[in-house]
Parts: C-alpha cells; structure tokens; sequence
C-alpha cells in the first residue's frame, strides 16, 4: 500500500514537471522561410547544425555598433531549397512589427546576407539602450558596403522570411505617378521611403510595419510638418517630440543625406497631393 502511494506519488510529481517544462519546449524559436507557396521552419539548433554554418566575424555590426562574430548560415543556401518564383524581394519579419523589404538582387549579390543564431547557452549580450539581444535570429551583412545595405536592412529578433514583390508592385497605391519625370527627387524619395521608413510606417494602408504611424492617414505628415520639422525629426527624433515607448533612430548624414531626406519629403508631398 505505502509503495504504491509513493508510485502514484511519483507519477504526480512527474507530470507536474512536465506540465511545466511544456511550455518552454513549445515556445522554442523557429524561423520560418515562405517563398513559392512553400514554408519551411528552422529552431536554432537545425541552423547551427547545419554543413554550411560558419564563423563570420564583422568588423562594425549596425546593431551593436561595434565589431561581431556570430555562427552563422548564409541566406542564400537557406532560399536555394525553395522557389521564389516571380518575387523579386525578400520580406524580413521581426517578433516586435519591424518588417524590412530586401531586394533579392541585394540579398543575392556581393554583400553577403547571413543568418546569425544565437546559441542559447551563449547569448549575445544585449543590444545598446534595450533590454534584449539581437537574437534568437538576425540578418546580417558580411560586406554591406558591396549593397550597400542601409541600416534598416540589419532586422534583429527575425520570425519570417517571405520571398514577395517589391512594395511597388504590392501596393501601387504608394508608386509615384508614371508620368513624373525621370529625374524628379520624388522618384528617388520612394527607393529611400521603402528602405528606410516602411519597415515601420505605412502610407495609408499600404506597408506591413507596426511599429510607427501612418504617414498619410487620417493626415498626411506633410500637411503637420514643416519640412524644417521633418528634417528635425530624422536627423534626431527626441529633438522635435519624445514619449516612452519612442523606437525611431536617428538617421545621421551616413545613413541619409540632407539631399535624401529632401527626396523623402518630396515622395511624401507627391502621395499627400494625390490623395487629397
């Protein structure tokens, strides 16, 4: 009778620890790849396991802002295994609403894009001014200058990569007017919106970001901003307005220069005016 209570007991401690570990085991990260109507999912372990996973080491990570080295595996050996089809760009989807288009042009080119991961009995340590890490997964660039790869082109904490179409073609509400003139500054303003601020904004509807507001809806940006408030506010965010939860970099004269931030300006005037 006694070892039977013990047995039954045991049984109950068992499945208590079990119960517990569940939803640790079930919440392990995977990176997920879609492209041709395929999806394939990754953990952490599978990527490191992996015959091509190497050692790179980069001299000046965007993220960190200093030099790196990571287990890696290259982006382009993950895609082979699948078919893009007509999709020319490659969406990357992180676990907190960032959500970058890379050309696959770019992604298949000379920069090199890798799939960091971060083994989970050695963190990377945590990302400047956040609470957390770049990982479990982030894109990076072995030789972003060969691109070259914007800033917003390095999304840490990666969920979901999905070959798509360029966001022109997704939404061509947020193309500029086929009759503007080849060498209007808004036609460079949309290249330079796609990079740098649709990864967070939308323009009425139209984007797959969360992080910021809409920039056309229920106002459009422009018709709030003076442009001398815009440039403001790219250059330094918290020099025009601050709040808690305030994510927007700051976009110094490497990364956009003030003739850029004037094409962005321009492609935003050119959106507000058609929609009016």
């Amino acid at each position: 009778m006694h070892g039977g209570w013990n047995r039954g007991w045991l049984a109950a401690l068992a499945a208590l620890l079990l119960a517990s570990l569940a939803p640790a085991l079930a919440a392990e990260p995977a990176l997920r790849l879609t492209a041709g109507g395929t999806t394939r999912s990754f953990s952490a372990a599978d990527l490191l396991a992996r015959p091509d996973a190497a050692s790179i080491t980069l001299p000046r990570d965007a993220s960190y802002g200093r030099p790196m080295t990571y287990r890696a595996v290259p982006l382009r050996a993950l895609l082979a295994g699948l078919a893009p089809g007509d999709a020319d760009t490659v969406e990357a989807r992180a676990t907190d609403g960032f959500v970058s288009q890379l050309p696959l042009a770019l992604v298949e080119g000379p920069a090199e894009a890798w799939i960091a991961v971060e083994d989970p009995a050695h963190p990377w340590p945590k990302l400047p001014g956040k609470p957390v890490s770049a990982g479990p997964f982030y894109l990076v660039w072995r030789a972003p200058a060969r691109g070259p790869v914007a800033a917003e082109q390095w999304p840490y904490a990666l969920a979901e990569l999905t070959a798509v179409d360029s966001p022109a073609h997704r939404w061509p509400a947020i193309a500029v007017a086929a009759s503007l003139a080849p060498d209007d500054p808004a036609r460079r303003g949309q290249a330079l919106f796609a990079t740098n601020c649709l990864p967070c904004h939308r323009l009425a509807g139209a984007g797959e970001g969360t992080v910021g507001p809409d920039l056309l809806r229920p106002m459009p940006a422009t018709a709030y901003f003076t442009e001398a408030g815009l440039r403001a506010l790219l250059r330094l965010p918290a020099s025009v307005r601050t709040w808690p939860a305030q994510q927007m970099p700051r976009f110094d004269r490497a990364a956009l220069s003030d003739q850029d931030i004037g094409a962005v300006i321009a492609y935003l005037r050119h959106l507000a005016a058609r929609t009016r």
